[in-house]
């Protein structure tokens, strides 16, 4: 691989009965423009006995987004949020201050049949000034999200500025996030479509890129703004994310971010003593690793 680009492995674990595969943060890259951590989920079978279900855990510093291919989740917060997201909606819930939430198999898909989860789930660092914000939840179903056709792709822009497009999820940062399908064998040239640190995440086929095949399950990151040309096979299905990196250095401690190290040591500890808002009705609680 030429060496403006650093290729990473999905890096599968478990969870309970659910295998994620971490792709960022990574030893050479600690973030991509704000974007700090990714975590694919799936594809799984779930159902009977089996579901996704995320017990009550907290965040900092951060706003996580939901981004699904198939299946759903519903969301449930501190601050009185409920929403189930399904393929296509994104939900973007900022901690800021902190906030708690859980992550679930909508009763609705409890049925007794199984089905597919798939997707994503990132992070995504808030700036300095905003870290200590109210948190608040914000939710964008598929229809709302701009899509369009360009140079045999079908483009989805879920986050920030691309492609002379704007998503109605804008962030709290300059960055982007776009999900394109290959209808057929095609060249893209990023050009000047997008600006910041960008990073390629292979959901399914294989783009050829400087000689090098970058295959599912693998995050091509570049380490220039200037090579963005690639080779998309028919079928191929990829995340394109990224945006201007933040100022200051971040730091992550289980489930917080912050540009200061001890702040995340104090969110531990009034997670430990209980002193975070919780969910409504929900006793769950995952305690610190």
């Amino acid at each position: 691989m030429a060496n403006n680009k650093m290729l990473v492995d999905e890096r599968q674990r478990n969870l309970g009965n659910f295998i994620v595969g971490r792709l960022l943060p990574f030893r050479e890259k600690r973030q991509v423009g704000p974007f700090t951590f990714i975590d694919h989920m799936g594809p799984a079978q779930l159902g009977p006995g089996n579901y996704f279900d995320v017990d009550q855990h907290p965040h900092i510093g951060l706003s996580t987004l939901t981004y699904l291919f198939e299946g759903a989740i519903e969301h449930r917060d501190s601050m009185g949020s409920v929403q189930v997201v399904q393929p296509g909606d994104v939900g973007f819930m900022t901690a800021g201050k902190g906030v708690a939430h859980t992550e679930r198999t909508p009763s609705a898909f409890r049925d007794g049949t199984s089905h597919t989860i798939h997707g994503y789930q990132i992070w995504v660092a808030l700036p300095k000034e905003l870290e200590e914000m109210e948190p608040r939840f914000n939710f964008y179903p598929a229809s709302s999200l701009p899509k369009w056709k360009e140079n045999n792709c079908e483009v989805v822009l879920v986050a920030g500025e691309a492609f002379g497009q704007k998503s109605p999820l804008v962030g709290y940062s300059p960055l982007f996030m776009v999900d394109i399908k290959a209808t057929e064998d095609t060249h893209l040239d990023l050009g000047k479509k997008i600006k910041g640190e960008v990073a390629f995440v292979i959901v399914r086929g294989g783009i050829d890129l400087e000689g090098e095949r970058v295959e599912q399950g693998q995050m091509l990151v570049s380490k220039t703004r200037d090579h963005c040309t690639m080779e998309i096979k028919k079928g191929t299905r990829l995340l394109i994310f990224g945006g201007e990196p933040l100022p200051e250095e971040r730091f992550l401690l289980w489930n917080f971010v912050s540009s200061d190290r001890e702040r995340l040591k104090e969110a531990r500890q009034l997670w430990q003593e209980g002193k975070f808002p919780r969910v409504p009705d929900d006793q769950t609680y995952i305690p610190f690793p």
